[in-house]
């Protein structure tokens, strides 16, 4: 088994804990359910935040997910480089991975406007 990279990004509205927590939680069971991942295939989380998403730890919503493992699971919040032109109120995340897929079979999930990131990975359903 080895280990993978899985992204994963979404943008909000407004920059409220409510709406960046749910946002946050909306891409991570969305992740979670096109990769088939269980708590105990995570080895880590990574979340950025564009410097106008301030309210919330964006990781706080991982602990919200179902299930008592979380809790276990290295999470880690940190700034995105502000380039002129990026995408602005924007959440990203990367989960390291514990799998036998390959690096194409990995379902990377970019919603709302963030599917401009990544539009060759980006699948619509």
């Amino acid at each position: 088994m080895g280990v993978r990279g899985v992204r994963g990004a979404i943008t909000v509205e407004n920059d409220t804990k409510e709406e960046v927590i749910s946002a946050t939680k909306l891409m991570l069971e969305e992740i979670i359910s096109r990769n088939g991942l269980q708590p105990e295939d995570i080895a880590s989380m990574l979340f950025t935040t564009t410097e106008d998403v301030s309210s919330v730890f964006p990781a706080q919503a991982a602990r919200l997910l179902d299930g008592e493992n979380w809790a276990y699971v290295p999470l880690m919040c940190m700034r995105e480089i502000p380039v002129p032109g990026s995408l602005p109120m924007c959440v990203r995340v990367i989960m390291h991975v514990n799998t036998d897929k390959s690096a194409k079979e990995i379902q990377h999930v970019f919603l709302r406007d963030a599917v401009k990131l990544r539009p060759d990975l980006t699948k619509q359903s």
